[in-house]
C-alpha cells in the first residue's frame, strides 16, 4: 500500500512527518476526505474546493494546484490497484523552528478502507446523544477533533451512533457528520450557522426544498424526521436523541428519498 508525502509515493509505512511538524506540537492542519466508487470521485470539485478553501484561511499553502493535484490522486489509486477507497488529504503546520510558528506545510495523501452504514443502520435508525459545544473554526475542516475523539467514551456508554453538539439551546453538527431535521409540519432544516459545510449538505440543500436557517434542540426533540449526513454515511436515519423517540421511532420516508437521491448523483 502506497501514499503519498509532498512530492513523492512512498510505501505507507514509510510515509513520515518528524515530530517537530505543528501537527504533531500544535494539532495545526486542514485535510478533507472523500470516497472513490468503481475508480470515479463523486463532485471531486466540490471537495478541493472545501479544501483549497481551508488551506488559505489557515494561511498553509497548497503546493500542487488542481490539475496536479487530481493527478497525483488518481495516481495514487492505481498504484494501490483500488476502485473503491477512501481518500484522505492532509496539509500540515509543518516543522515549525518553535512548535508554534507555521512553517513549510506538509502534504500527505493516504488511502484507506471504504466503510459505509450497515443495511441494518438505515432500516432500523440510530440513537444520538448530545452535548453542549460548538467548534472552533467550524468552516474549516482542520484536523483537531479533540472534542469528538474525548466524547467517544460517552457515546459508546450510551450505546449510541454518535454525538451532536449544541450551544444555549441551538444545535448545529455532529464532530463528522452534519444534521437535518422535517418539522412537525414538513419542513426540512438544516443548521445555517457554526457549521463545516458538507459535501452530502450541499448536494440535499441544491435537490431538496431545504431551508438553513436556525435549529434549536427543541426543534430536533419534536420533529418528524432527524438525520445525519457525510461523505462516507451519506444519510442515516435517527430514531432517538438521548431518551427520546423521534417521530414514529422509525425511518421515514423524507430521509429515505433522499438516500436515494444521493446514490443516484453518485454515479452521474
Amino acid at each position: 500500500m502506497y501514499s503519498f508525502l509532498n512530492n513523492e509515493f512512498l510505501p505507507a509505512e514509510k510515509t513520515l512527518v518528524h515530530v517537530s511538524d505543528l501537527a504533531v506540537q500544535r494539532g495545526y492542519g486542514i485535510f478533507d476526505f472523500f470516497k472513490t466508487i468503481n475508480g470515479k470521485i463523486p463532485f471531486f470539485d466540490n471537495y478541493l474546493d472545501r479544501f483549497y478553501r481551508s488551506a488559505e484561511f489557515m494561511h498553509l499553502p497548497v503546493t500542487l494546484s488542481r490539475d496536479e493535484l487530481k493527478k497525483v490522486v488518481f495516481e495514487l489509486l492505481k498504484k494501490n490497484g483500488a476502485t473503491d477507497a477512501g481518500i484522505k488529504m492532509v496539509l500540515t503546520g509543518g516543522y515549525s523552528p518553535d512548535g508554534y510558528e507555521i512553517a513549510t506545510p506538509n502534504l500527505i495523501i493516504t488511502q484507506h478502507a471504504l466503510t459505509m452504514p450497515s443495511p441494518k443502520v438505515l432500516e432500523q435508525g440510530v440513537k444520538i446523544i448530545t452535548h453542549e459545544f460548538r467548534r472552533e473554526m467550524p468552516m474549516v475542516k482542520s484536523i483537531n477533533y479533540t472534542t469528538g475523539v474525548w466524547l467517544q467514551q460517552k457515546v459508546k456508554a450510551a450505546n449510541a451512533y454518535d454525538v451532536l453538539y449544541h450551544l444555549n439551546g441551538e444545535v448545529s453538527e455532529f464532530p463528522r457528520c452534519n444534521l437535518f431535521v422535517v418539522k412537525a409540519d414538513g419542513a426540512m432544516v438544516t443548521p445555517q450557522a457554526h457549521v463545516l459545510e458538507g459535501i452530502t449538505r450541499k448536494n440535499i440543500l441544491s435537490m431538496q426544498r431545504v431551508i438553513a436557517c436556525k435549529v434549536t434542540l427543541e426543534d430536533v426533540l419534536l420533529a418528524r424526521e432527524v438525520f445525519l449526513t457525510s461523505t462516507t454515511k451519506r444519510a442515516v436515519p435517527i430514531v432517538q436523541v438521548n431518551d427520546m423517540r423521534i417521530g414514529t421511532g422509525k425511518p421515514g420516508p423524507v430521509v429515505q428519498q433522499v438516500l436515494e437521491e444521493l446514490l443516484n448523483r453518485e454515479v452521474l
